[in-house]
């Protein structure tokens, strides 16, 4: 797990690097941090019920996401709506951070 938190530090930092160095070019970097998200990549801990659990009751809303759920973060970001949105670091994991 500690090479997994140290990578996720590692974006957050390269997207707050790019967002100063590239925004007067108006290059926006923002990053999403997305809670535990319905993929087959989290399959292990959704179908591990004690894992499953922790992440829920830790978890205000009580769930894990759906991807529909980090894709509309996504388009946000991507539109003209967020032209004014650089070096943000976005969770999307329903109070998991909190």
């Amino acid at each position: 797990m500690g090479l997994y938190a140290m990578t996720k530090a590692s974006v957050i930092m390269m997207t707050k690097v790019i967002a100063r160095e590239l925004g007067g070019s108006s290059v926006r970097c923002n990053c999403i941090c997305p809670g535990l998200t319905e993929t087959r990549f989290s399959r292990v801990l959704l179908e591990t019920p004690e894992l499953h659990e922790h992440y829920v009751n830790k978890t205000p809303l009580g769930r894990h996401a759906l991807p529909d759920e980090i894709v509309g973060l996504a388009l946000y970001l991507a539109s003209d709506a967020s032209g004014y949105v650089t070096g943000a670091v976005i969770p999307c994991d329903g109070g998991f951070s909190i």
